[in-house]
């Protein structure tokens, strides 16, 4: 049993977004023989007036189905001539890194020994690291 998405519709979405291929496949159901607007609009959860709508912007050459793309065919053929084929690109030369921002702080002490501390250090070590200096 696979899982997916489930949509529950309790009424007529309003405002509900139709391509344009959706309304002419709408328009051709209700030409069918023998099919109501009606039955139609309402297994599509719309209103026969939108339906009818759709019918006079298609008489009126509003709704035009979108060019289907088609593939065109390409035969590729060996050539001798490397003075057609276009040049190896340059390589484009990277930047240096940006430099590093100092993250941490010196400290000197009156003896001239030097405490480097990075931020990755606790409060507490730091604390216990210049006691044991000072004596």
């Amino acid at each position: 049993m696979g899982s997916g998405a489930v949509e529950i519709i309790t009424g007529r979405e309003r405002r509900r977004r139709w391509s344009v291929a959706d309304k002419l496949r709408i328009l051709a159901e209700c030409d069918a023989p023998g099919v109501q607007v009606a039955e139609v609009a309402a297994r599509h959860g719309i209103y026969r007036s939108l339906v009818f709508q759709w019918r006079r912007q298609a008489r009126d050459g509003l709704l035009v189905a979108e060019p289907t793309p088609e593939f065109v065919p390409v035969r590729v053929a060996a050539s001798d001539h490397r003075d057609e084929m276009l040049p190896e690109p340059e390589p484009t030369p990277r930047s240096p890194p940006p430099p590093r921002k100092a993250t941490g702080i010196e400290i000197e002490l009156p003896d001239g020994i030097r405490v480097r501390v990075g931020e990755e250090v606790s409060l507490i070590a730091l604390r216990r690291v210049l006691a044991a200096l000072r004596g």
